[in-house]
């Protein structure tokens, strides 16, 4: 039966009313306030995506930062630029913190850096009625936006008197400088003084088309075989004597590793392989060069792949069957593989669980709707998997939009008033 245009008003009415009162008083004049400055958060992010901080454009991300900083400035927060050693080639971070005795002690994470270079041809900034395209519109400027404008709100009713946050916005997120120890020293530091994390890089929805949370993301990691074969001639391969070669040997490898070593929200992947008489690859393992004939049995391969895992337990099964593996070698061959671990998991915990369950609360009284979990093994590497090993977790906060990374990256503007909304409550709740 189709509702009459009153009856539909009636159900709306009572539908706002019972959500407001799900929150309380105080709650319900930050929503007010999310709701009456969301144009100023449209032309903050404006603003933001309208510089161009590529990683390595250094003053591009320091003037994102400076334009950032300025707005933490405004609420009170202390701020400072932590600048990274001239040798690992990165811009620095921004800090941002306020001291109180209340509540949680909480960390907010942000990025200021894009996968768009200085030179890159992709636009910056471009509306298109109910959505945005841009320069990390999504990934992740639109969440760094989310962030100040929550607090904004919760500055202006008074409820952020008394609160300890530290809000962390790094500088390389898109491509971490190296020792990692030293490039996110910062976070790490200030998870150490916290209670709760939370990270603000794009909301995923699920198949039903829900905002979800994240409660757990996959490690980054790789790995390097090398493998050595008997050089000879082509015509004598597979006898005792010159035995399988190489690349049959990095073949059988590889094939292996695809029969014995998969398992849910576990994966590797070979992505680059290079093989012949000789084969090298350069220090980072992003290209390589070969010199062969096809008359001559190849003397060595090497491929160099990555590997995602959710749990150390997981990792240290993938290393154990994949070192099997490469030791069975064929006649004439032997191998070796090495692993190297870059952004530690963020292992899906029942703490991580219970302060999702929070946030969808505050999303709930807010007549957002409920906000289920991500699988974990849907998202990649983010920053926040430096601290979660620390302390409880939930990334996800950010704003909803499609293609980031690519020249189609947009975002969907009616999706920061409700991070924003989600957010301030979350804030709030989590200070008292």
């Amino acid at each position: 039966m189709k509702l009459q245009p009153l009856a539909v008003a009636v159900l709306a009415l009572t539908f706002g009313a019972a959500h407001a009162d799900a929150l309380s008083p105080t709650e319900q004049k930050i929503v007010a306030e999310v709701k009456a400055h969301a144009p100023q958060g449209l032309e903050l992010l404006e603003r933001s995506v309208n510089i161009n901080s590529g990683t390595m454009n250094h003053d591009g991300v320091r003037a994102v930062g400076k334009l950032f900083g300025e707005q933490f400035a405004q609420l009170g927060f202390a701020t400072r630029w932590s600048d990274m050693p001239a040798a690992m080639q990165r811009a620095g971070h921004l800090i941002a913190t306020r001291e109180g005795k209340q509540g949680k002690r909480l960390l907010l994470i942000g990025h200021l850096d894009t996968v768009f270079e200085k030179d890159s041809a992709v636009q910056l900034w471009q509306r298109n009625g109910d959505r945005v395209r841009g320069q990390g519109v999504n990934d992740m400027k639109g969440g760094d936006v989310i962030i100040v404008e929550a607090l904004r709100a919760l500055q202006r009713v008074g409820a952020l008197d008394n609160t300890s946050i530290t809000v962390v916005f790094s500088g390389d997120e898109e491509n971490a400088g190296e020792p990692i120890a030293v490039s996110r020293a910062d976070m790490v530091n200030a998870a150490k003084r916290s209670d709760i994390a939370l990270a603000f890089e794009a909301t995923v929805r699920d198949k039903s088309g829900r905002d979800t949370g994240t409660i757990g993301r996959r490690s980054s990691s790789s790995w390097e075989l090398k493998v050595s074969g008997k050089q000879g001639h082509s015509s004598g391969i597979f006898s005792e004597s010159a035995g399988y070669g190489a690349i049959y040997e990095a073949a059988r490898i590889l094939d292996g590793f695809r029969q014995q070593v998969i398992e849910p929200d576990l994966t590797f992947s070979p992505g680059l392989i290079v093989g012949g008489t000789d084969a090298s690859t350069n220090t980072l393992g992003t290209t390589g060069q070969a010199a062969g004939k096809t008359n001559v049995i190849s003397r060595s391969a090497i491929v160099e792949g990555d590997l995602r895992y959710l749990t150390y337990a997981q990792r240290d099964r993938a290393h154990a069957k994949m070192k099997a593996i490469v030791a069975q070698n064929l006649p004439g061959t032997s191998a070796s593989i090495s692993f190297h671990d870059s952004y530690p998991p963020m292992s899906p915990t029942a703490g991580n669980l219970a302060l999702l369950k929070v946030y969808s609360q505050a999303s709930q009284d807010a007549g957002l709707g409920e906000i289920p979990a991500l699988p974990p093994g849907q998202r990649g590497a983010g920053d926040i998997q430096f601290v979660a090993p620390l302390l409880d977790s939930l990334d996800g906060l950010g704003a909803t939009g499609n293609g980031a990374h690519s020249p189609d990256e947009d975002l969907e503007i009616a999706s920061i008033e409700r991070a924003t909304i989600r957010t301030a409550i979350l804030l709030y709740r989590l200070t008292r």
